[in-house]
């Protein structure tokens, strides 16, 4: 049985011991993974206390010469810098660590990232794309950066431009998609730092466009059998169970995009008029029906799957520490229902897919689609036209060579 409150902590971390216990009751761990932790203290706080240091001067440099103490020493659990997050975490709370500082030659770099952030959330209004974005500007100004005060953007050409979209785009095995969302993230830094003044002339035109034939292929959504297994294979006697079926119910019924889901909150549920606000591109909230399927299995794991947390996001990690779950997480619930239930993986969207075709037999119109959609365009909706095959069948010509 395991017992955090019987691993003792003696030395300079004593007076943090009780307290940081309790932190890791609040963000969710185990009892025994709570244990382990505390063994990590302890043996940390001997490591200060032999050789003097206090816990403010647990600096990056002697975390590290501690974890190369601990390894040498056999080890074999909590032996990477990574393991101390909670621990630093709790100590810069009660500002005895204070916050970590970039390096000095970083400083422009997240200085001009940060700014950055704020206008495509602000200006463009950019919801669950930012950090998308924010991605590709980090990894294509990382090549340029070649010091504390200077970016390497003053002097970019057309040439480096394409050279980045090569490199990113032309690899075996990477989509059309994928190369067609690194391009326009692209464009959108290399438009901001003409329009910041720190590139002299608009270098956007030259990362080239992708060849893709929109509309040519058809929407691929799920046969109802496959939906049913990927149901069925949430075990809902288990919290994480509850919590992914409401998940892949609110994927496959409403069509909601992963990061539209991991947006979700607490309070944009309105149980009264049995209405859901979505946070959607372009930062808009958009208020549709909840089903009353959805809702109940909504219903269903925040009364017996959630923890009990502070967070306002509706949908929480399974395993500490607790937080909300991100648009990754999603997509890992999909993945997991596939492979439990012998299905190759597919991604969130497809379920999306699923959810305007099982729309489209049930005698939806295409307008009513775009609006549970939430589709900016009305091409973007006409897709679906094609596999409405009883609205398409008056339209086809009679083969020359049958039968009359």
């Amino acid at each position: 049985m395991h017992d955090p409150s019987g691993v003792r902590v003696t030395g300079e971390l004593m007076p943090y011991a009780d307290g940081f216990r309790a932190e890791l009751a609040r963000l969710g761990y185990t009892a025994g993974s709570a244990e382990l932790q505390l063994g990590l203290v302890a043996h940390l706080s001997r490591w200060l206390t032999d050789r003097g240091l206090h816990a403010g001067e647990l600096t990056p440099e002697r975390v590290k010469q501690f974890f190369e103490a601990r390894r040498r020493s056999g080890y074999t659990a909590y032996w990477t810098e990574r393991s101390l997050s909670p621990l630093e975490g709790y100590l810069r709370r009660l500002g005895v660590l204070p916050e970590p500082i970039p390096s000095v030659a970083n400083m422009p770099l997240e200085k001009l990232l940060e700014d950055y952030r704020d206008y495509l959330a602000r200006e463009r209004g950019l919801g669950v794309s930012v950090n998308r974005y924010l991605a590709v500007a980090r990894r294509f100004l990382s090549e340029r950066s070649s010091g504390a005060d200077d970016l390497g953007v003053g002097s970019l050409m057309a040439a480096d431009v394409r050279q980045f979209v090569l490199r990113e785009c032309c690899v075996r095995g990477r989509s059309v998609s994928y190369a067609r969302n690194r391009i326009a993230a692209l464009r959108a830094l290399l438009r901001y730092l003409h329009v910041k003044g720190l590139t002299p002339i608009p270098l956007a035109p030259a990362a080239p466009g992708v060849a893709d034939w929109r509309g040519s292929a058809l929407p691929r959504g799920l046969d109802e059998e496959v939906v049913a297994r990927l149901l069925a294979s949430c075990h809902r006697q288990h919290a994480t169970g509850l919590r992914d079926y409401a998940i892949l119910l609110l994927l496959v019924r409403m069509g909601l995009r992963a990061g539209e889901v991991a947006a979700l909150e607490l309070d944009d549920v309105d149980w009264r008029q049995g209405e859901i606000v979505i946070r959607g591109k372009g930062n808009r909230h958009e208020r549709l029906p909840l089903p009353v399927d959805v809702g109940e299995a909504m219903v269903d794991y925040l009364r017996h799957g959630r923890p009990r947390h502070e967070c306002s996001r509706l949908f929480m990690r399974a395993q500490a520490p607790r937080a909300g779950l991100g648009s990754h997480g999603v997509t890992m619930v999909v993945y997991r229902a596939c492979d439990q239930t012998g299905l190759p993986r597919v991604g969130a969207h497809r379920l999306r897919h699923t959810a305007a075709t099982e729309m489209l037999r049930a005698g939806a119109k295409l307008t009513e689609i775009e609006q549970v959609l939430r589709h900016r365009r009305v091409a973007t909706t006409a897709i679906y036209a094609k596999v409405d095959r009883v609205a398409l069948r008056p339209l086809a010509q009679a083969w020359p060579g049958g039968v009359a």
